[in-house]
């Protein structure tokens, strides 16, 4: 799907339907969760995802510091992406609940708080550098968010596979389908950006290339970012799905033809961890 306009593809995504709906939450066979296996190795792969989602609305606030969250057609995807985004947070932390694990009523304000000082002092350079650059960083930021939002994705569709839990693989279809619209939002957004200017190109190969980090590492420990991936990523076929969903999609935008860091990175995140690591992990 090609677009001519970022307005043409705001168009686009505000004609997607909601999947993750009142009545679609509400119908979920929430009294079925315990009566289906769990492998609780995955636990901390779902608190991680939840408190991801969650730390939305934190990226969000960054971002409308920044010429890039003040564009009106990007401002205004980001006002439902948001919305939908802290949504896969609260129906993730709901699963964890009807699994037994059990969450404070304030569990979204405890991961806000859990983010270091470090990260909030880093997040405020780049924003400043941001704001320096001015627009031509739009497309580094639009590259970014098409990664992110591209093995966020693919992070769930493993852990559909793997955990093969029937509830939480109905939780995980819906959120996949804003997942993969908020994908074609950011990717259609960097498509176009990037065919604006040699340097905006040149700038986003060389952020990804340079400072790509998997997502959510920095606002939460490196530790629970490696736990995640190796578990998701570590065996089998992962690492084949990844190849195909996002670096070859990567590498189809201007500039990026030869680019392979995500998959370098997840794949090296994977050969450090061991077994041994992820139950000293499981274990604290």
């Amino acid at each position: 799907m090609i677009f001519e306009s970022k307005q043409e593809v705001l168009d686009w995504y505000e004609n997607q339907p909601r999947a993750l709906t009142d009545d679609f939450i509400a119908n979920i066979p929430w009294d079925e969760v315990r009566r289906h296996r769990f492998d609780k190795k995955f636990i901390p792969v779902l608190q991680y995802m939840r408190d991801v989602e969650t730390l939305t609305d934190m990226y969000h606030r960054e971002m409308r510091r920044t010429p890039t969250g003040r564009d009106p057609v990007i401002s205004k995807f980001m006002e439902r992406w948001g919305v939908e985004e802290v949504t896969h947070g609260e129906v993730l932390n709901l699963f964890l609940n009807e699994l037994g694990v059990k969450t404070d009523p304030d569990w979204q304000t405890q991961v806000r708080k859990a983010v270091s000082n470090f990260y909030n002092i880093n997040t405020y350079f780049v924003t400043s550098l941001t704001n320096l650059i001015g627009s031509k960083f739009t497309a580094t930021h639009m590259t970014f968010g098409a990664v992110h939002e591209m093995t966020t994705a693919q992070s769930y569709r493993r852990l559909m596979e793997l955990a093969d839990h029937p509830v939480l693989t109905t939780i995980l279809k819906g959120i996949i389908r804003e997942e993969s619209a908020h994908t074609q939002f950011y990717w259609s957004v960097a498509r176009l950006e990037l065919r604006k200017n040699d340097f905006a190109k040149k700038l986003a190969k060389f952020v990804i290339e340079h400072f790509y980090y998997p997502v959510g590492q920095g606002s939460k420990p490196k530790e629970q970012t490696e736990y995640t991936i190796a578990t998701l990523f570590g065996e089998g076929d992962g690492m084949e799905g990844l190849e195909t969903t996002i670096t070859q999609r990567v590498q189809s935008l201007p500039g990026f033809e030869q680019v392979t860091k995500v998959t370098d990175t997840i794949g090296r995140i994977c050969r450090e961890n061991t077994p041994q690591t992820d139950l000293i992990y499981l274990a604290r």
